[in-house]
């Protein structure tokens, strides 16, 4: 496949990386990361193989929910800097070959937000309209709570009028009202202003909340909201004619048939990107099992999507780490597992760890499971810190565990402010995850590191068109801790395998229709086998161990690692 040919669709093959600006780098001393740090490390993401740069919520806010409760959809909080800031680090950010993409926080606002004070004013405000409300008092919501551990229910009566209001997330968080085509118009404007000032997409916040789409609800039951696929439809074709390269990454946790229909369809497209969280759920089952079966299964689950749009892989993100697809004891083996402690878990659905620490540092165990990140069928995610092997600080609350000052170097704070300690904007992770012996410093002058892994697994993610544009082929083999799968492209072939177990093991491949001769070449060391008149070999991985084969034909083309390594010679000759 030419490289050409991948260009224009760049999220197929893009590699995202998941910011909190706030804790980042703060380059004023105040103790808040700022968007001149992130301006600062552009060159580091870039280095790093990043294409894509999302940024977390930087709009003014009250900060009850770390940046989610927005007060201006149209502005840029002070304490992180100013228009100006922004600018810059979107066109530092573009001239270093990466786009930017920022999260779309449409399912509410802040109660501070001047929408919501004048609707709460009286009965017959114009903008009474832009929330819901009802009169009567509502029945017991407490399951359909998104914190239960926060909030009794999904309304909450507001004393100024004695009506109730609707409130998935926290009541703070008034529900805007999509049924109302103001309300409707105000998101293309926001959405258009942004795409104007230089932003490539957005990542659309909790899209079955925004949708009022609950898992099993029929999409024609809406409660007064009877098109959300129209909605997505017209917010992408206006996301387009604005940008005509503009992403709609969906945040959807919901079964995969419900995710199908949200990809809309080639003629009338709906989100271009959705989060796998099948697949990343069933990831840590199969982790915790040490058997690849769950993950396999949800990969022959996948339905085939429209060839504009794609799968967003992840092993972490911002948020709890969600299990609620999993069965109870499916759940309870993962805490078992990977989050024993009370504190360790969240909302009776999640946990609040990152993925070194719940594998208790095992360096060969955390290399696989990126190597499977990057591997998988779809666009890597990477969640900041997580390229250097960063935990979790469990004296924050809740999700705050993984929103922790990003870990620069082994000195104060991690190189991340000047600040004092009890003036940052989140306490620092400490002990043997702490930036004493986790840092981007250390990480770059050791060749070994997983800071180095990563970089090699996003540059050959990027030599390897199959992985983003081929379907994921889950290979017989008898071996129930490996995953072996292969994505194949306009005739060419990756054949990845991962042994999720502890124990070695001799993997049997076959790959019908491959001829006598096909050699297998290693992608991430040096190494080569041979298909035998069965087109079988024999691969040996050692526990945790993992491989990436190109299938190169007899009399084909070599593997672009060869072809770069000829090229080189030849020019030194």
């Amino acid at each position: 496949m030419r490289i050409a040919d991948t260009s224009d669709l760049w999220w197929k093959q893009a590699v995202v990386y998941c910011v909190d600006i706030e804790r980042f780098l703060d380059t004023d001393g105040d103790g808040s990361g700022d968007i001149a740090g992130l301006a600062e490390r552009v060159d580091y993401l870039a280095e790093l193989g990043v294409t894509c740069l999302w940024l977390m919520p930087f709009y003014p806010t009250p900060n009850r929910d770390d940046g989610y409760d927005i007060t201006d959809f149209y502005g840029v909080d002070r304490r992180l800097g100013s228009f100006g800031d922004l600018v810059e680090l979107i066109r530092t950010a573009q001239d270093r070959g990466l786009r930017v993409i920022a999260d779309l926080v449409v399912n509410h606002t802040s109660d501070q937000h001047p929408w919501f004070r004048a609707a709460r004013s009286s009965t017959d405000n114009p903008y009474r309209d832009y929330y819901v409300w009802r009169e009567e008092e509502p029945p017991d919501t407490s399951e359909k709570a998104v914190f239960p551990d926060k909030e009794g229910g999904i309304w909450s009566r507001d004393e100024a009028t004695g009506h109730w209001y609707l409130h998935r997330f926290y009541r703070h968080q008034p529900d805007l009202n999509l049924s109302h085509p103001k309300v409707r118009d105000e998101i293309a404007k926001i959405a258009g202003f942004w795409l104007h000032l230089g932003l490539d997409g957005f990542r659309v916040d909790g899209i079955p909340q925004l949708l009022a789409i609950e898992q099993g609800d029929d999409f024609e039951n809406q409660g007064g909201f009877t098109d959300p696929h129209g909605f997505l439809r017209s917010l992408r074709r206006f996301a387009n004619r604005r940008n005509g390269r503009a992403v709609l990454l969906g945040e959807v946790n919901l079964p995969y048939p419900q995710q199908l229909e949200l990809f809309g369809t080639e003629d009338a497209g709906e989100l271009t990107m959705i989060f796998d969280f099948v697949a990343m759920q069933n990831l840590y089952l199969s982790l915790a099992r040490q058997d690849a079966g769950p993950l396999a299964t949800a990969l022959e689950s996948r339905p085939r999507i429209p060839r504009d749009a794609q799968w967003a892989n992840f092993v972490r993100n911002h948020d709890e780490l969600t299990l609620d697809q999993l069965s109870e004891a499916e759940r309870q083996e993962v805490f078992a597992a990977f989050g024993p402690e009370e504190r360790m878990q969240v909302y009776g659905r999640g946990l609040t760890r990152r993925l070194p620490p719940m594998l208790q540092g095992d360096r060969q165990r955390i290399r696989m499971v990126y190597s499977l990140l990057f591997s998988l069928p779809g666009t890597p995610v990477l969640y900041y810190g997580e390229e250097i092997g960063m935990g979790e600080n469990l004296a924050a609350e809740g999700r705050m565990a993984v929103r922790t000052p990003m870990q620069w170097t082994a000195g104060r704070n991690g190189g991340f402010s000047s600040a004092a300690a009890e003036d940052l904007s989140g306490p620092v992770v400490e002990g043997e995850y702490g930036p004493g012996a986790v840092n981007v410093a250390a990480a770059r002058r050791d060749p070994d590191s997983l800071l180095a892994f990563v970089t090699l697994l996003a540059r050959r993610y990027r030599e390897c068109a199959e992985l983003a544009w081929g379907p994921a082929e889950v290979l017989d083999q008898p071996r129930p801790g490996v995953l072996a799968h292969r994505c194949s492209w306009e005739g060419s072939a990756v054949v990845a395998l991962h042994n999720l177990a502890a124990a070695p093991t001799t993997v049997p491949l076959r790959l019908p229709g491959e001829e006598e001769g096909t050699e297998l070449v290693d992608l991430l060391a040096d190494g080569t086998c041979t298909l035998d008149a069965d087109s079988a070999a024999e691969i040996a991985l050692e526990g945790y161990g993992f491989r990436w084969l190109r299938v190169q034909r007899p009399h084909g083309p070599g593997t672009l690692p060869d072809v770069m390594t000829t090229v080189a010679a030849a020019g030194e000759a």
